[in-house]
Order: C-alpha cells, then sequence, then structure tokens
C-alpha cells in the first residue's frame, strides 16, 4: 500500500489471557499488527501460535487483555457490544474452516440474507459470479461440492462488500486442488473489490500470493516478509 495511505486496522501491544481454573494460557503477548487497504495479509503459524485469537480480536468477535485495536477511525477496545455488533454487520466479512450455509437455500438465498441487512450490498448474483458460480445460483449446498459450498460461504461474505475480509483457515476441509479454486476467488475478490484480506494458515504455500507474511509464534509476531512479487494460486508450490 502507499506510504500515505491509511491503516484499515492499527493494531498494538495485543495480550490475550485466558484462565481456565487454576490454568492461565497467554494467546498473544504484545501482538502489533497494520493492515493497509487493499492488502492481503497471510498469517502463518502453528496451531496454538496466536492466529486465530489475532483473527478474532480484529473482527470483534473478542476483546484483548491488553492493548488496543483501531479500525479507521474507530477504537474497537472500547467499543461497546452494541458497537461491535454494528462493526461486524457493516464492515467485516467473515470465512471460516466449515461453511455454515444453511442446507434448505440454495446459494443465491444463502448469499441473500446477508444482502437483505447490509447497507451498501451486491446483488447476490454479482457475489456468487466473483467467485466463478454464476451457473449455480439455483443449487442448494447438498448439490454442490466441498470447493463450491466454500465459494458460496466467501461470496455470503463480501456480498455487504466489507473493507475487511477475515479468512480463519478457508481451505482446511479441502484437497489441493480445490483449495487452488478457493484461494483464486480470494484472489480475485481481493483484486477486483479492493477488499483488504487476512488469511490465516499453517499451509506455508499460500504465503506466496500475499503482500506480506506474519508468522507468529507462541503468541508473538516472529517475523514479517513483503512478498515483492505475488504467485497466483495455480503456481503455488504444494
Amino acid at each position: 500500500m502507499p506510504v500515505s495511505a491509511p491503516a484499515v486496522f492499527t493494531a498494538r501491544g495485543l495480550t490475550k489471557v485466558y484462565r481456565m481454573g487454576d490454568v492461565t494460557v497467554e494467546a498473544l503477548r504484545g501482538v502489533d499488527f497494520d493492515l493497509g487497504p487493499g492488502e492481503f495479509v497471510v498469517l502463518l503459524g502453528p496451531s496454538g501460535s496466536g492466529k486465530s485469537t489475532l483473527l478474532n480480536i480484529l473482527g470483534g468477535l473478542d476483546v484483548p487483555t491488553a492493548g488496543e485495536v483501531i479500525y479507521e477511525d474507530h477504537n474497537l477496545t472500547t467499543a461497546g457490544e452494541a458497537a461491535l455488533t454494528a462493526y461486524r454487520r457493516e464492515h467485516v466479512g467473515f470465512v471460516f474452516q466449515f461453511y455454515n450455509l444453511i442446507p434448505s437455500l440454495t446459494a443465491r438465498e444463502n448469499v441473500a440474507l446477508v444482502t437483505e441487512i447490509a447497507q451498501r450490498p451486491m446483488t447476490p448474483e454479482r457475489a456468487l459470479d466473483l467467485v466463478g458460480l454464476s451457473h449455480r445460483l439455483d443449487h442448494f449446498p447438498a448439490q454442490l461440492s466441498g470447493g463450491e459450498q466454500q465459494r458460496v460461504a466467501i461470496a455470503r461474505a463480501i456480498a455487504k462488500q466489507p473493507s475487511v475480509l477475515l479468512c480463519d483457515e478457508p481451505t482446511g476441509a479441502l484437497d489441493i486442488t480445490t483449495g487452488v479454486v478457493v484461494l483464486e476467488a480470494l484472489a480475485r475478490v481481493n483484486r477486483e473489490v479492493g477488499t483488504a484480506t487476512v488469511v490465516i494458515t499453517h499451509n506455508a504455500a499460500i504465503a506466496g500470493m500475499a503482500d506480506r507474511v506474519v508468522r507468529l509464534a507462541d503468541g508473538r509476531v516472529a517475523r514479517i516478509e513483503r512478498n515483492a512479487t505475488k504467485v497466483a494460486p495455480g503456481d503455488l508450490r504444494w
């Protein structure tokens, strides 16, 4: 992103401590993180490194024990539950490992659930076209492959035209070939819509398609890498 561009997210000193009885777990230990407009960032690290905790805090699904998160000009750390709900509804799209589609609704209808409550949505047809499913509008989830269901989930997330798309292991339940198709859908949305995108993965191959790679270990940022040349999903070395 240009140096002068304001960050979508600025997070400083994020700490998250979970207490379960006498056991204390430090999920995050003083993490700093920035996300620029239109940037594609991969959070890379093993299980337990703090990736999902960081993503949940950025998405307003959790709050830090200490530290601060600023989204544009909004302080999420001090926001109340009503403000966080509005933030999630209006500004953030979520994609998880499991698709969470409603079985009794078609692909178009699953996406329309979001467009009906969004402030400035694109049409379900446009969202599904962006992920290559314009030919599957009226198919039910049971009639779709796993990769197609995940692409419906992506379409649902982007249909409200969020500023940021947060993806937690979006290819974790898919084989390599299908995973590439899903990653291509994410790359297209990032490229054509300009949605700032954060993808969690433990698969180092996916790092090649990012603008930046943030490696986490033991709740800390271990290393940040910037890719001079991004790799297309189909050219990743798995």
